[in-house]
């Protein structure tokens, strides 16, 4: 399913395309039921908040989660992405974000591909998220903020503000390793109140309010934030991140690990549409 060029236009212009009611009420179920098994896991791919016990994060699952393999795959969401970075994709990164009722954290303002270029070694932000919301996301519930145009800005190069974080992850000792500090609250290459007033004013902002079955694609150079969740209502989001296969990142001296930065450089091959709905039937 591709993008309309009005639907392109859109993206282009603004760094973001919203389409609603993408995936129906029980493919969203299906995928919301597989977090309950990954989040009692026991894995360095789990982060946590700064309360050291509400979840904020799981990467990788898609690795070995069948229904989130399939959604990876699924032509709704990898054929746009192709669209979108003009050539064959690739599984970058993936993520499930977990704003937990009352307790789930903010995400402070940022781009994204800093964090690709200078963590990873990605040559080109030629590259797209794709944000499946797994539960409605209103004003409530901590949502996505965007200041809309910000991605003509390009990266907005600053130096790391916590190299390291303190440690509240429940499956290592002493310090979290560095990589930690792009996934905390306290964000390694988070922009400044002044930055962030400078591109609000030049380009307002905006938030995303949708129901589940959403999706959400959005340029890895726009800048973005959430606020914390103090509403009972809990918010959840699949991030799939797809990179151009001629966008592969360069050697770096401490490359992140595999569940955070895929090296799987195989091209994504899409299944059929009703794929989601069939996945226990789908040899992966």
């Amino acid at each position: 399913m591709y993008l309309t060029e009005e639907q392109l236009s859109i993206y282009k212009s603004q760094g973001f395309i919203l389409l609603s009611e993408y995936f129906s009420r029980t493919e969203v179920e299906m995928m919301k039921a597989e977090l309950s098994a990954l989040s009692t896991e026991n894995s360095p791919n789990k982060i946590l908040e700064k309360d050291g016990k509400t979840i904020r994060s799981l990467h990788g699952s898609h690795s070995n989660n069948d229904v989130f393999n399939c959604l990876t795959r699924h032509p709704f969401i990898v054929e746009p992405a192709m669209q979108i970075v003009g050539n064959q994709v690739y599984i970058y990164q993936f993520k499930v974000n977990l704003k937990a009722a009352f307790t789930g954290d903010i995400w402070k303002w940022h781009q994204d591909y800093i964090y690709w270029r200078k963590e990873d070694g990605m040559p080109r932000p030629q590259v797209v998220n794709a944000m499946c919301l797994l539960d409605d996301m209103n004003e409530f519930n901590g949502p996505l903020f965007v200041i809309p145009g910000s991605h003509k800005e390009e990266m907005i190069d600053i130096t790391a503000d916590n190299p390291r974080v303190k440690n509240t992850n429940t499956n290592s000792s002493g310090d979290n390793p560095a990589w930690v500090s792009s996934f905390s609250a306290n964000l390694k290459y988070s922009l400044s109140q002044e930055l962030v007033v400078d591109l609000v004013s030049k380009y307002g902002i905006t938030l995303i309010k949708a129901v589940a079955g959403s999706v959400l694609f959005f340029d890895s150079n726009i800048v973005h934030a959430s606020s914390n969740n103090i509403s009972p209502f809990g918010r959840s989001t699949v991030i799939i991140t797809y990179n151009s296969i001629e966008n592969i990142p360069l050697p770096v001296q401490n490359p992140r690990p595999d569940f955070l930065v895929s090296k799987d450089y195989r091209p994504v091959t899409p299944l059929a549409p009703n794929a989601l709905s069939q996945f226990s039937r789908i040899k992966l």
